[in-house]
C-alpha cells in the first residue's frame, strides 16, 4: 500500500476481502478461542488484581488454593456456582433472571471485531487474526457496549428495592454522559484514519501510533472508558458505602458471578479498543518494531495482549489509590470537562487534518499540535483550581478558617469540603481510656 510521506492524509480503501472467506471449522475455532481468552483473562485478571492491590497494601493476598495461590479464582468461580441462588419476593422475575444475561452476553459480542494480529496460516488456511470486520467496527463495539449497560439498569429496577434502584440510575446517568465523550473521542481517530474498521485503523498506524498524534483523544478515552466499567473512582452504581452494594444487591450465587465477569469482560474490551485505536493495535512497539519478523506471524498476538494488561494494569492501579468521586463531581467532570474538551480537539484535529490533504506535510504538526492543546488543557485545568481557591466564600457561608464541631446541632454531621475536624490533644486521647474504663 502506498502511502504519502507524510503521517496524514488520504489513505488507500481498506480492503475487507479477507473476512468472510474462512470455513466453518475455523469461523468455529475462532469464536472459542476469542471465548477462551476472554474467560482466562478474567480468571487471571482476578487473581493479580487482588496479589497487587495486597503487595500496593502491604498485604499477602491470596496465597493458599493452588501453588502461590494460583487457583484461587477457579475456587471463587466453583463457589459462586455452587452457592444457593436466592430470588427475594418483590422482584419482576422474569427481568431480574435477564438482567444478568443481557450484562454478559453483549461484553462478548463486542470482541468480534478486536484484531488479535494479521493474516496467519492456518493448518494450511490463509486466515486474519480476528473474527470478523465491518466498515463501522467501532461503531459496533459502542452498540453492543451500550446494550449491556441495560443489563445493570434492569437488575436495579427489576429487584424491588431501594439500593438496587438508585445504582440502576446512577449507572443510566453515567452511561449517558461518559458514551458522549466517548464517541467524540473516536471522531479524531476515524477523521485521520479514514476508516471506521478496526484492520484499517491498525493499519493507519503502522508508522506512528495515534496516542502521539491524538493524545487529548486518547486522555478522554481512558477517563471515559472507566467510567464506562463502573470501576473505581468512577464505581458510583456500585457505592458499597452509599448503596450496599448497588444494582447488584439482591443477587447472590451464579447471578452474582455473572455481573462480575461482564464486569471484567468489559475491561478488557474497553482495553483491547484503546490498544486498537491508540496504541496501534498488534504492531510491536519500539524497539521491537526494527526486527523484520516482529509484526509477521503469531508474534503480534503477544504484543497485542501486552497492551491490553498495561490498560487491565492501570483499572487495578486506579482502584488501589484513588477514592470514589462524589457523585456531583463526577458528573461534572464528565459534562463540563470532557465533552467540550473532546468537541475543541475535534475541531482542532479536523484543520490539522484539512492541511494535510491540501497536500502539506503534517509529520511534525499533528504531534506538536497534540502536546500544545494537552498542555492548554492541563495549563486551564490548573488556572481554574487556582481561582476558586482564591474566591472569597459567599456571605452567610461556613467559617472554614475554625474548626468543625460535628456534635454543634445536637446530632453528628460530616464536614463540609473545606471544614476539618480539630485534632484531640494528647491529654484527651490519654483521658478517653481512663473515662471507658470508670464507667466500665
Amino acid at each position: 500500500m502506498n502511502r504519502p510521506p507524510s503521517v496524514l492524509g488520504p489513505h488507500a480503501p481498506v480492503d475487507l476481502s479477507a473476512f468472510g472467506r474462512d470455513p466453518w471449522w475455523l469461523i468455529l475455532a475462532k469464536a472459542v478461542g476469542v471465548f477462551a481468552f476472554l474467560v482466562v483473562t478474567v480468571l487471571a485478571a482476578i487473581l493479580i488484581e487482588r496479589k497487587v492491590m495486597a503487595r500496593m497494601q502491604h498485604r499477602v493476598g491470596p496465597n493458599r488454593v493452588g501453588p502461590f495461590g494460583l487457583l484461587q479464582s477457579l475456587a471463587d468461580g466453583i463457589k459462586l456456582a455452587l452457592k444457593e441462588g436466592i430470588t427475594p419476593a418483590g422482584v419482576d422475575k422474569p427481568v431480574y433472571l435477564l438482567a444478568p444475561i443481557i450484562a454478559t452476553v453483549p461484553a462478548f459480542l463486542a470482541f468480534a471485531v478486536i484484531p488479535f494480529g494479521p493474516v496467519v496460516s492456518v493448518f494450511g488456511t490463509r486466515t486474519p487474526l480476528q473474527l470478523t470486520d465491518l466498515p463501522v467496527a467501532v461503531l459496533y463495539v459502542l452498540a453492543i457496549t451500550s446494550i449491556g449497560v441495560y443489563g445493570i439498569v434492569l437488575a436495579g429496577w427489576s429487584s424491588g428495592s431501594t439500593y438496587p434502584l438508585l445504582g440502576g440510575l446512577r449507572s443510566t446517568a453515567q452511561v449517558i454522559s461518559y458514551e458522549v465523550a466517548m464517541g467524540l473521542s473516536f471522531a479524531a481517530v476515524f477523521l485521520y484514519a479514514g476508516t471506521m474498521s478496526t484492520s484499517g485503523i491498525i493499519a493507519a498506524q503502522d508508522r506512528v501510533w495515534y496516542v502521539f498524534l491524538l493524545l487529548p483523544s486518547f486522555a478522554v478515552y481512558v477517563v471515559s472508558m472507566v467510567g464506562e466499567t463502573n470501576r473505581a473512582p468512577f464505581d458510583l452504581p456500585e457505592a458499597e458505602g452509599e448503596l450496599v452494594g448497588g444494582f447488584h444487591t439482591e443477587y447472590s450465587s451464579l447471578k452474582f458471578a455473572m455481573f462480575m465477569l461482564a464486569e471484567y469482560v468489559n475491561m478488557t474490551t474497553v482495553s483491547a479498543l484503546a490498544t486498537t485505536l491508540f496504541l496501534g493495535g498488534w504492531h510491536a512497539p519500539w524497539p521491537l518494531n526494527m526486527w523484520d519478523g516482529a509484526n509477521s506471524g503469531w508474534w503480534p498476538v503477544l504484543w497485542f495482549v501486552g497492551k491490553v494488561w498495561v490498560f487491565l494494569f492501570a483499572f487495578i492501579w486506579l482502584r488501589t489509590t484513588l477514592p470514589r468521586l462524589r457523585y456531583d463531581q463526577f458528573m461534572r467532570f464528565g459534562w463540563q470537562l470532557l465533552i467540550p474538551t473532546a468537541l475543541v480537539w475535534i475541531l482542532v484535529a479536523a484543520g490539522v487534518q484539512a492541511w494535510a490533504l491540501a497536500g502539506h506535510d503534517a509529520t511534525v504538526l499533528a504531534p506538536a499540535v497534540s502536546v500544545l492543546f494537552t498542555l492548554a488543557v492541563v495549563g486551564f485545568l490548573a488556572w481554574r483550581h487556582r481561582r476558586q481557591q482564591e474566591t472569597p466564600p459567599p456571605p452567610g457561608a461556613a467559617d472554614l478558617s475554625v474548626p468543625f464541631d460535628p456534635m454543634a446541632g445536637g446530632f453528628p454531621v460530616p464536614p463540609m469540603p473545606g471544614q476539618y475536624l480539630p485534632e484531640p490533644t494528647r491529654r484527651e486521647l490519654n483521658e478517653k481510656p481512663e473515662k471507658e474504663a470508670s464507667h466500665g
